[in-house]
């Protein structure tokens, strides 16, 4: 489907429409009959527990978990049963940051933004080493740590190198698992400020795995809380604060959600 089509079926049709999604690990059943819809444009946070299986459906979505059943639909693509030419052309549309950044530790930071660059694009080396200075410049970097190594780096650049790498496409939407895990809360505050500048500058779709409060609050559109295998709540923050569920009570209104919500 054409981003021409995408639009004239109106923007309410979602980018990422889960349906029935069950994926097992031996006998743990993780998720169990998932339905999730990410709506073009928003900043979804996606929480729950620990170890619920959050950061499991962002690799089931883009392929990196297998699933038991169900469908996984992305810019209107089955990617069942889609071909390898119309995968390859849903991949290329989308970005992700995985947790911890996951920068290949023996690149430096120029290769490691170009590693998308080369598998999917045929251009020049000069080309992507300017579309790299965009990118750094972009996420707010200087262009001397284009030929740092990650060792070399604070955790709060990692993110933002890692953010330059999922940009490198120029992607439509952008998967963040735990993006602002291991930064100091200005850190932290900083890296979901660049998050909505940029999706309000770029006309991003962000599919957010978050445990931060203050990232719900200052940076999400809507919210999807799993649970137990399924979504067991959506909407907005004020949807979330009145909910009578005892985990999202526990959640939003326990002693860290105090200084949040004053």
């Amino acid at each position: 489907m054409t981003m021409a089509q995408e639009t004239q079926n109106g923007i309410q049709n979602p980018i990422i429409r889960v349906r029935d999604i069950t994926v097992q690990f031996g006998a743990t059943r993780v998720l169990d009959g998932l339905n999730l819809d990410v709506k073009r444009g928003e900043i979804l946070g996606f929480v729950g527990p620990s170890g619920a299986g959050k950061s499991v459906l962002t690799r089931t979505i883009i392929g990196l978990v297998p699933k038991v059943a169900g469908s996984i639909e992305v810019f209107g693509v089955d990617l069942d049963s889609s071909n390898t030419s119309q995968r390859r052309n849903v991949e290329r549309r989308w970005g992700v940051l995985f947790q911890q950044g996951a920068l290949f530790s023996s690149l430096t930071v120029r290769q490691n933004i170009q590693f998308p660059m080369r598998e999917y694009l045929r251009v020049s080396q000069r080309l992507m080493d300017e579309i790299t200075m965009a990118k750094l410049t972009m996420v707010g970097l200087k262009p001397e740590v284009a030929e740092r190594f990650p060792s070399e780096l604070s955790g709060g650049m990692i993110k933002r190198v890692a953010l330059a790498r999922a940009l490198s496409l120029d992607p439509d939407l952008v998967f963040l698992d735990e993006p602002t895990s291991g930064l100091d809360p200005i850190g932290a505050g900083d890296f979901d400020e660049l998050v909505r500048t940029l999706q309000r500058t770029l006309g991003l779709t962000v599919f957010m795995v978050t445990h931060d409060l203050d990232s719900l609050y200052t940076a999400c559109d809507r919210i999807a809380v799993l649970g137990n295998g399924k979504i067991i709540a959506a909407g907005s923050i004020a949807d979330m604060q009145a909910s009578q569920h005892p985990w999202l009570r526990q959640y939003f209104h326990g002693k860290r959600a105090r200084a949040v919500m004053g």
